[in-house]
Formats: C-alpha cells, sequence, structure tokens
C-alpha cells in the first residue's frame, strides 16, 4: 500500500436500455469502491475530482478520482478506514477521514488530529462544520454515549453534551450553531454548546439531509406497513411543523441538488429497480437509468455542488463500483 500511487483510468460507457440516456462507470466491478456518505462532500466544485474509497489495494484506501481522465491516486495507508468518513474541506485542498479510532486529516501530508479513547468507541456517523473548523461525531461507553467536538484547528476537543442510550448520524445545520442527531429512533435537535437539546416531531424516519440554506429537514419517511408507498417530507424545526414533500416511487435512499430544488432517488421497487429524478414544485419524477443493486438503499444518489451530475454506487457488474450520469440538460446548474 503506497499512499501517492497511481491508478489508470477504469471508466466505461454504456446506454441505459430503459432510458437510453448515457451512464459511465468509473470504477472496476472487479474490486470494491464506495462513495462517501451522502451528506460529506465527496465531490469537489473546483479542480473536477472526487474523493472515494476502494480495496483495490487489498484493504480499503482513500482515493481521488480525476473526472477528466479517469486516472486515481491513492491517498492513504490506513489500516481500519470508514469509508463514509472520508470528507472534502473547505478550499477542497485536504480532506479528513476515520482510520479505526484515530481522525486524520491530510492530502499529501497527513495528520492526526484525534484519537478515539480507550473504552469509548465511536458510534455511526462523522460530519465537518460548514466553516471547517470543527469534526463532529459520537462516542459509546457502555449504555451512554456523548457528543464530540473536535477542532481542526488544534484546540481540545469538547463533550458537547452525554447522555443514556446512542447517538448516532449527527449532522451540523448550516448556517446555524445546531446539530441534529438520532437517538432512540428520533431525530434531535442541540445547540453546539449543548443547550436547547430537544427531540423533534417527525414520522418514521428514514435518511435525513438538511437543505442547503439550514431552514428545514428533508428525510424518508418509511412507513410500517410495506404496501404504503415511501414519501418525502419536510420539518421546520424551528416551528416544530412537519409535511409531506411528495410521494416516491419506494425511494430507499436521496440526495438533494445545490438548492434543494430537485432531489434524486434510488427505488427499491423490485420491477423497476432504477435512479429517478422527483421535482419539488412539480412533485414529479423523471426515470434517469436503472441501478440494479442488491440492496437500493446502498445506492446513495447524491448530486455534485454545480448539480450537473449524479453520482451513485451500485454491484450490478458484479463488486459495488461507482456511476456517473449527467443531467445538465434535466436540472438548472447551482
Amino acid at each position: 500500500m503506497e499512499k501517492g500511487r497511481s491508478f489508470p483510468s477504469e471508466i466505461s460507457r454504456y446506454t441505459d436500455p430503459s432510458t437510453e440516456f448515457t451512464v459511465y462507470r468509473l470504477t472496476s466491478p472487479s474490486v470494491s469502491s464506495f462513495l462517501s456518505a451522502p451528506f460529506q462532500k465527496g465531490v469537489a466544485r473546483h479542480g473536477g475530482f472526487l474523493l472515494y474509497a476502494s480495496d483495490r489495494t487489498g484493504a480499503l484506501q482513500a482515493f481521488r478520482l480525476d473526472l477528466k481522465t479517469g486516472e486515481s491516486t491513492q491517498l492513504s495507508e490506513s489500516a481500519a478506514l470508514d469509508p463514509t468518513s472520508i470528507t472534502l474541506l473547505p478550499g477542497e485542498r485536504t480532506c479528513c477521514y476515520f482510520d479505526g479510532p484515530a481522525l486524520h486529516e491530510g492530502l499529501a501530508v497527513q495528520r492526526e488530529i484525534y484519537r478515539v479513547p480507550d473504552g469509548w468507541d465511536r458510534t455511526q456517523g462523522f460530519t465537518v462544520t460548514e466553516d471547517g473548523t470543527n469534526a463532529i461525531f459520537a462516542e459509546k461507553r457502555g449504555t451512554k454515549s456523548r457528543l464530540r467536538r473536535v477542532s481542526l484547528l488544534k484546540a481540545p476537543p469538547v463533550t458537547i453534551f452525554e447522555t443514556e442510550g446512542e447517538i448516532t448520524l449527527p449532522l451540523p445545520r448550516p448556517k446555524r450553531a445546531q446539530i441534529l442527531y438520532r437517538k432512540d429512533g428520533a431525530l434531535w435537535l442541540v445547540n453546539l454548546d449543548g443547550q436547547q437539546n430537544r427531540r423533534l416531531k417527525t414520522e418514521s424516519c428514514g435518511p435525513a439531509l438538511w437543505t442547503p440554506s439550514g431552514r428545514t429537514i428533508v428525510y424518508l419517511h418509511i412507513p410500517e406497513n410495506t404496501t404504503e408507498l415511501n414519501t418525502l417530507r419536510e420539518l421546520t424545526p424551528d416551528e416544530n411543523a412537519d409535511r409531506l414533500l411528495a410521494k416516491t416511487s419506494q425511494f430507499a435512499s436521496f440526495g438533494e441538488n445545490g438548492d434543494a430544488s430537485v432531489f434524486v432517488g434510488a427505488s427499491r421497487n423490485k420491477a423497476s429497480q432504477t435512479v429517478l429524478l422527483l421535482l419539488r414544485v412539480a412533485r414529479r419524477e423523471f426515470t434517469l437509468c436503472e441501478h440494479k443493486a442488491s440492496d437500493p438503499a446502498s445506492v446513495q444518489p447524491i448530486f455534485s455542488p454545480d448539480s450537473q451530475s449524479i453520482f451513485f454506487q451500485s454491484d450490478r457488474d458484479g463488486k459495488p463500483a461507482i456511476y456517473r450520469i449527467r443531467v445538465e440538460k434535466l436540472v438548472e446548474e447551482t
């Protein structure tokens, strides 16, 4: 495993049989490759590249994929990389990720920022605040967990609060000093200083994302009755108001464009395993391509920052690989 090693392009393209749109497979299905979590920043707005994880060297490592040449460059020499934790920092000149208990920052030169203390385990989820100054995640020991804020500028780590039960998937609120998180199957919101910690009023909640303005949360409502349709709902925390946004073709995972006017989803409908656009205003769906993934929840489609491309992952051709479809003729640039 040699950091800095380059690998030639694996890009191939094909015509989707259901829509005749051109789809690009960016990585080889002979190895496993994964996008970062949908709430991370894995695709660069400037520079034409994305960050991803692959086991092509024998163990999961972080890679930089040049979207013009297709060349991949190895960024890490990790023993236990968490592929969902890879995220670009503001300026897109560096990134951070968790390797086992250690949080690393850097591309060409890396440094360890933080290490989870002995006796504690990090729970699911990790994010960086909008200004790139703090990493947010949770740790668990026994029946208790704590929400942690670790400075990327060498200040001491801070415990925001500690509680019974397990905290997961913290998401800093854009434009505000608050954090959304999950606990006891529900969404909660807390100030960055640990004050005003409260449970939000939501229905049965699947994947959730802040809209870019930070005013609302869009989440996937998955009914217990499997014969009912999954829906996208929108929650306004300041008013504790929850409303239906749109019914979906059984979305299992979703992403949003740069102004949350368009959503992209992966359907779990076995008769139509597709990636679809959903327009907020018209509440209308538009099929882009087939995903044919064995687990639709793992497809996790995302928009590029300019909303002109969609990336997703699927094991349709063998092992999990990363795919791209251009949508500049369908979605306005953001």
